[in-house]
């Protein structure tokens, strides 16, 4: 079968949808995989990495600005969204896609409205509760609709479409463990490791937090830090640059290699984006999690209360943010191993092992149908 997955902007969109890829080609190797994205964002490095081939098209979101100039960004929005939906077609043309698959991100509208009018397959799947705009924009065409948690607000007319399948994650996140993630990376047993990332866009509010904490942190010497800085890398190697036992504070621009490094980690600090908590609860570890007040009727904050509510997490407010709630929040789990294993065996109960088979379920089902 082939293939057409689009997807874009940011790891919460692209690595589910690798990991569909990765599931429907483990089920057959001779299908064929063709994605599109944006030059600009983590999609043009991230899906070769995976060994997947991509084609760029030109598109860019919508602007929420009531001023003349968010009027004309949105007037150029839509010239991109005709000319990119014309190239889709001749994609879909050159490759016959038995189904096409979204994921999300603004990429994904034109393409699966392309789709819909060549009369291919087509399934877009939700990663939060609070459907984006590019699922509500496309929920009425598509064929079906996969969510990976039951919508707080249902999109009228699209229940007999829609799945509840949970959010797909790869299949590394299921096979380490914390001593073979250790030992590739050369982490003694006994050390107490913490990770912390801002997601694949970074955040600086939480990269000034760690700033501070990692300070402190490093004059106890009683910890590993791995930090992923993402745009505000130098500014935070910087900071850090003459602290003392700085080759225990490891700072990433990017982390390539997430599922080892979780793996290897005793706690992770984390934004709550879906599929970073779907990728915690995979390896079933204990997190602080900073939910981005900036995001779509503040999903974030309900993904990360899930967590806490369960006992998986401890729930820090960006607004309650500082060097020294980190430091307390951090210390107040990583050295009580009680609460360490509790936490952990609760984040493990949060894990949908099955979703990206169910998904494939749905996609090879879809596909048979429309033969």
């Amino acid at each position: 079968m082939n293939f057409l997955i689009a997807c874009g902007g940011t790891s919460g969109h692209i690595n589910p949808a690798i990991a569909i890829a990765d599931e429907l080609r483990r089920r057959d190797p001779g299908s064929k995989f063709l994605f599109v994205g944006t030059k600009r964002n983590l999609e043009a490095e991230l899906v070769p990495r995976a060994g997947y081939e991509i084609r760029f098209i030109d598109v860019s979101g919508l602007s929420r600005d009531k001023t003349f100039e968010g009027l004309r960004h949105n007037m150029r929005t839509l010239r991109k969204f005709i000319d990119s939906k014309r190239m889709t077609k001749r994609l879909i043309d050159e490759f016959r896609p038995d189904v096409a698959i979204g994921t999300g991100g603004y990429v994904s509208a034109p393409v699966m409205r392309a789709a819909c009018e060549r009369h291919i397959p087509t399934v877009i799947h939700e990663q939060n509760a609070f459907a984006g705009v590019t699922t509500k924009m496309l929920a009425g065409s598509v064929d079906r609709i996969l969510l990976s948690f039951k919508l707080a607000k249902p999109i009228s007319g699209t229940e007999e479409k829609s799945r509840l399948v949970g959010n797909p994650v790869r299949s590394a996140f299921f096979e380490l463990n914390r001593q073979t993630a250790r030992k590739a990376l050369g982490i003694p047993e006994n050390e107490k490791v913490v990770l912390s990332c801002g997601g694949s866009l970074g955040a600086t509010k939480l990269n000034e937090a760690f700033m501070g904490f990692a300070k402190k942190v490093a004059s106890d010497g009683t910890m590993s830090l791995y930090h992923g800085a993402s745009r505000d890398y130098r500014t935070v190697c910087e900071a850090l640059n003459d602290i003392e036992n700085k080759d225990r504070i490891h700072i990433f621009e990017y982390i390539y290699d997430m599922p080892q490094l979780m793996a290897a980690a005793d706690l992770i600090v984390s934004r709550s984006g879906a599929t970073s908590l779907t990728e915690i609860a995979a390896l079933g570890r204990a997190s602080i999690l900073v939910p981005s007040p900036n995001v779509t009727e503040n999903h974030q904050y309900f993904n990360a209360k899930t967590f806490s509510d369960a006992g998986a997490a401890i729930l820090l407010e960006e607004k309650d943010l500082s060097p020294e709630s980190l430091y307390d929040a951090v210390n107040g789990v990583v050295f009580d191993t009680d609460k360490l294993n509790t936490m952990e065996r609760a984040a493990k109960s949060l894990c949908n092992e099955h979703a990206a088979s169910d998904i494939a379920d749905e996609i090879v089902a879809l596909a048979e149908k429309h033969k």
